[in-house]
């Protein structure tokens, strides 16, 4: 996968914005702060295992796509960030 969308944009877009729900009012119902929220939707943050496991008890998809899908954008910003020189394993310098 080329270009992923982190999947704070897909909450933001796809989630909160079809059923027109705030960023104060989503926070709220899932337990964690506005900010915290704030920059997982703006892209700053990821999804950490405990707001997927929010967002699943929400009835927002299941945790495993939620992570799945961070999973995905951390190995695509990895990838683009470049591998440093790495040898297999069991062959000597």
């Amino acid at each position: 996968m080329k270009n992923p969308v982190h999947p704070g944009a897909i909450l933001r877009e796809d989630v909160l914005g079809e059923l027109g729900v705030s960023v104060s009012d989503a926070a709220e119902s899932l337990g964690v702060s506005r900010v915290t929220l704030s920059r997982v939707i703006n892209e700053h943050a990821r999804i950490s295992p405990n707001l997927a496991l929010r967002l699943e008890a929400a009835g927002v998809s299941t945790a495993r796509t939620w992570l799945a899908m961070q999973a995905a954008c951390d190995l695509a910003e990895e990838r683009a960030a470049g591998m440093p020189k790495v040898r297999k394993l069991g062959t000597v310098a």
